[in-house]
């Protein structure tokens, strides 16, 4: 899995504390601008969200590129549905040899990983020769149409993969870029860097978050799961391992 923060509203920590005190106060911008020091930031941001007042984190956003996660993660992340996405398209990337995401706890069974390793081969197999029956198929009847050779055989491939895709897997590895502002990020790692989220997207959010701690480290100081925070709010669902999952995410 790669994981790169590709951009961020620049001094994200000065804006947010500008847009919030603007809220409070009789004077303008330029003059709440020469009042903040570094330690006011500090002092500010730590009140702003400890009174939960967080309309002003929408102000900054936070551009994250994904690559080597599988179609199962990809399908989780996009249910945070304010954001933005952009995704590798299927439809109109041919894949001669797709690549795939294996679990580790099948990657760890010789035996299971041998069992999956050899139903990618096969999907591999079938998206190909799905692949050339369509082609045939949309060359032929393109030819007839009047397209010539060149486009005939452009607008058949595309055809063709659009519907072949339907035997990739989950596991079939996809790229991701997308776009968050800090309110919707404090959900996303609330909930994606807990213990009981799936394996895969534990991964990428704690990642975000270590990246996200480099830039911002006054904002993202207390995310975390929610247990990072106060109780954990699981209930009987509970990983019990509190005090080291703290730990954790206080050295991150």
């Amino acid at each position: 899995m790669k994981v790169k923060l590709l951009s961020y509203t620049p001094e994200p920590e000065k804006v947010i504390s500008m847009a919030a005190k603007l809220c409070y106060s009789a004077v303008g911008v330029d003059d709440i601008e020469k009042n903040l020091t570094d330690e006011s930031i500090d002092k500010f941001l730590n009140m702003l969200i400890n009174i939960g007042h967080e309309s002003p984190l929408e102000h900054v956003s936070f551009t994250f590129a994904v690559e080597g996660i599988s179609r199962a993660c990809s399908h989780q992340i996009v249910r945070h549905r304010i954001a933005s996405y952009s995704q590798q398209s299927q439809r109109y990337v041919k894949l001669n040899q797709f690549e795939y995401i294996i679990p580790q706890e099948i990657n760890e069974i010789e035996e299971a990983r041998e069992v999956f390793i050899d139903a990618m081969k096969k999907d591999q197999e079938t998206y190909d020769k799905l692949v050339d029956i369509l082609f045939e198929k949309h060359y032929n009847n393109l030819i007839k149409s009047g397209k010539n050779e060149k486009e005939a055989k452009r607008d058949a491939e595309k055809k063709a993969i659009e519907d072949a895709r339907y035997v990739f897997p989950n596991a079939c590895e996809t790229k991701m870029v997308f776009t968050m502002n800090t309110r919707s990020l404090y959900n996303f790692l609330d909930h994606r860097c807990c213990e009981r989220a799936q394996w895969e997207i534990r991964e990428l959010a704690t990642e975000m978050l270590r990246q996200l701690k480099q830039v911002a480290p006054i904002l993202f100081k207390n995310s975390g799961p929610n247990c990072v925070k106060g109780p954990c709010p699981e209930g009987k669902m509970t990983c019990g391992e509190i005090i080291s999952i703290r730990e954790k995410f206080k050295n991150l």
